[in-house]
């Protein structure tokens, strides 16, 4: 049957499909020079729209956004209604371009002497949340020493440091003009920057009258070898309790950064001796690990033959078997508080003096009274 030539010339093509019939899936798609952008890009609110729902210039809404030193010309009213409006349109300012105004990165370093040491994980966990809120990213480096400090210090990558528990040879001179914080360190060693101490002190001697409790009257001891002021507060401290308790004491050292093998190592060492000790303190829960592990080879049942505890707190604390009694260092909170300290220094804020940060000791079952013969 030949088509009626009415079809073209009198109505459109589609005229007979019923009026509720669907269109075809890209009847209604942008076409020419808008094709490839399906679906149309969404509209991100501008400084403009804040500007508009709260009822002031776009300058003062710059203002605000630009940093607490800028945004106190404002009146702190004004500010949180720029706030709500920012909230509430979804507004986020372009952190690029801010950053690139005042001449920063947005991002900052943690400096940590051990990528693998457990307990900087929980500091970084810190540092992260807190710098988070600040709009800042984190950078972690380990292996450091003062050189590469000034280095990334003087380079423009990082707006500020933090740098946690250095030993003696990472500790130099930075740049006057470099925002830093120092995390668990000598807060002597650099008195125009702020430090966030730990009562690392106070924590040892928690661990020594414990054990004296139980009726240890003779402490071993693993210590760290590495030449850095929390490490030598540990041992003042531990010196000085178990002076005043009047207890004996066999010491050992040991490299944390060598981790678990070299600390059962020198563990082993500790118990082969004729007098050895039936309790230990250890520098940190990894060391404590090691001691469980010599114990097992020599025949020995923690805590019924020997008395652990270990310092940090970290996962594996508890995991132990049985689970570790130690030191709780609050690394989150010390990271926490650190990063605060830096992000007020990159607003131009005058650096207040940070209480050390309180120690306790967390009982578990790795502690038991002194067998007879100790």
């Amino acid at each position: 049957m030949p088509a009626d030539p009415r079809a073209s010339a009198d109505r459109p093509a589609d005229a007979d499909r019923p009026a509720d019939a669907a269109l075809p899936a890209d009847a209604d798609r942008p076409t020419g020079s808008e094709a490839g952008t399906w679906p149309p890009p969404v509209r991100r609110p501008t400084g403009r729209d804040v500007a508009r729902l709260a009822g002031v210039s776009q300058a003062t809404v710059s203002l605000v956004f630009s940093g607490a030193e800028a945004g106190r010309r404002v009146s702190e009213a004004t500010r949180e209604r720029v706030r709500e409006a920012a909230r509430s349109l979804g507004y986020r300012p372009q952190a690029a371009g801010r950053q690139l105004r005042l001449g920063r990165s947005g991002m900052i370093m943690l400096a940590v002497p051990n990528l693998q040491g457990p307990f900087f994980g929980r500091v970084l966990e810190g540092v992260h949340h807190e710098a988070g809120r600040h709009g800042l990213a984190v950078v972690v480096s380990s292996g450091w020493g003062s050189a590469t400090l000034a280095e990334a210090a003087t380079a423009g990558r990082f707006d500020g440091l933090l740098i946690c528990s250095p030993d003696d040879s990472q500790l130099g001179e930075l740049p006057a003009d470099t925002p830093a914080v120092y995390l668990d360190a000598d807060p002597g060693a650099d008195r125009a920057r702020p430090t966030v101490e730990l009562d690392v002190a106070g924590g040892m001697r928690a661990a020594v009258e414990h054990l004296a409790a139980l009726g240890h009257r003779r402490i071993g001891r693993l210590r760290s070898t590495h030449a850095a002021y929390t490490f030598r507060v540990r041992q003042a401290a531990f010196e000085q309790a178990v002076r005043e308790l009047g207890l004996d004491v066999v010491e050992l050292g040991v490299s944390l950064n060598e981790g678990h093998a070299a600390a059962r190592s020198v563990a082993r060492r500790l118990l082969e001796r004729a007098d050895r000790p039936r309790a230990v303190i250890c520098d940190d829960d990894v060391v404590a690990s090691g001691v469980y592990q010599a114990a097992v080879e020599r025949g020995l049942r923690v805590p019924d033959d020997l008395s652990v505890v270990g310092m940090d707190n970290v996962a594996v604390a508890g995991l132990l078997a049985p689970p570790l009694t130690t030191v709780d260092l609050p690394g989150e909170e010390l990271g926490r508080v650190g990063a605060a300290a830096l992000a007020g220094l990159l607003r131009g804020e005058r650096a207040e003096p940070v209480a050390p940060l309180a120690t306790s000791l967390v009982l578990r079952s790795s502690t038991a009274p002194a067998p007879a013969l100790s």
